[in-house]
C-alpha cells in the first residue's frame, strides 16, 4: 500500500503558465519541493529566470524558465520543443496565466441615472478592446495551451491539467465584467475538456480563489492614496466567513492533490479556494 501524500509528483515534469506571476511563482516553489521537474512559462522573461534560477540554485531543485506568449501558438509550441529537450516529456499543466485590467471593468457597480456621466461609468462606457483583451488572455491563454502541452499526456496515456477559474464564475461580482465571463467560460472549458479527454485517461480540473491579493486587483481592493481598504474590499471581508484574504500558499495543496494520484477519479470539478465566500448568504 503507497504512503498518502503527493509521492507520486516526484520526478514529474509540470508546465506551469503565468509561472512569474505572483500565484504562479509560489506554486512553481512549492511543487519543486515536492521534487516536481517545473517548466516556468510566462511573457516576463525577466521572471521566468528568476523563479527557475530560485529552484536550481537554494532549492537544489530542477526548473527552466521559458519566455513564452499564451496567446501565440508557435510561441507554445517552441516553449514544448524546448522542455521536451530539457526537462522531458510533460505531465502536467497548470494554467495560471490570466488577469484582469481597469480597461475591462466598469467603475460603477450599478447603473443608478442614464446622465452621461454615469452612463460612461457603466457597462456603456465600457471599453470593447479592452473587454476582449481580458476575454482572449483567460480563455484562450488556457485553450491554447491545453491544445499544446498535452500531447505529451496523449502518448504517455495519462495525465492532469489544472486550470484557474474565479470566485466570479460561480458568483455575479460587480464591476468585472469581462474577467468573470471569461472565468465562466474556463469552468465551462474545463466540464467540455474534462469529457472530451476522459477516455485517454486526462483529467482536467479547476480551482477558484476566491479573494487573493495581487497585481490585477489591487485596484479594486485598496484605496490608492492611503492603502486601507477599498468599500469593495470592505464587503469582500465582510462577505468571506473567514473574514481575511487568501494566502497565496493556502492554493497550493489544493492543486497538488488535483495533480495527483489521490484524486485519480475527479474530473471536470472546479474547487473553490474562498474562506467559504461562496456558500455564505450574508445573512
Amino acid at each position: 500500500m503507497k504512503k498518502p501524500g503527493f509521492n507520486d509528483l516526484n520526478g514529474k515534469t509540470c508546465v506551469i503558465t503565468g509561472g512569474g506571476g505572483a500565484i504562479g511563482s509560489s506554486l512553481a516553489l512549492y511543487l519543486a519541493e515536492a521534487g516536481m521537474k517545473i517548466a516556468i512559462l510566462d511573457i516576463n522573461s525577466r521572471r521566468t529566470v528568476e523563479v527557475a534560477d530560485q529552484i536550481t540554485g537554494e532549492m537544489k531543485g530542477v526548473a527552466l524558465g521559458v519566455e513564452t506568449n499564451v496567446l501565440d501558438k508557435e510561441s507554445l509550441l517552441q516553449a514544448k520543443r524546448k522542455i521536451n529537450k530539457d526537462l522531458g516529456k510533460i505531465d502536467f499543466l497548470i494554467n495560471a496565466a490570466g488577469g484582469n485590467s481597469p480597461k475591462g471593468t466598469t467603475e460603477a457597480e450599478f447603473l443608478e441615472s442614464v446622465s452621461e456621466e454615469d452612463l460612461q461609468k457603466s457597462i456603456y462606457g465600457l471599453d470593447i478592446e479592452g473587454f476582449r483583451w481580458v476575454f482572449d488572455l483567460n480563455l484562450s491563454g488556457t485553450l491554447l495551451p491545453t491544445m499544446v502541452f498535452t500531447r505529451d499526456m496523449l502518448e504517455q496515456g495519462k495525465g492532469a491539467v489544472v486550470n484557474f477559474s474565479s470566485m466570479s464564475a460561480l458568483r455575479s461580482l460587480t464591476r468585472v465584467g469581462a474577467y468573470s465571463a471569461a472565468k465562466a467560460a474556463v469552468t465551462n472549458l474545463t466540464e467540455w475538456l474534462a469529457v472530451h479527454l476522459a477516455k485517454k485517461n486526462i483529467r482536467v480540473n479547476a480551482v477558484a480563489p476566491g479573494f487573493f491579493v495581487g497585481d490585477q486587483n489591487r485596484f479594486l481592493l485598496f484605496d490608492e492614496k492611503t492603502g486601507e481598504l477599498s468599500a469593495r474590499g470592505k464587503k469582500i471581508i465582510a462577505n468571506t466567513p473567514m473574514n481575511r484574504f487568501g494566502n497565496y500558499n493556502e492554493i497550493h495543496g489544493s492543486i497538488a492533490f488535483l495533480l495527483s494520484e489521490m484524486a485519480g477519479f475527479i474530473t471536470g470539478v472546479t474547487l473553490p479556494i474562498d474562506g467559504g465566500f461562496n456558500v455564505y448568504s450574508g445573512v
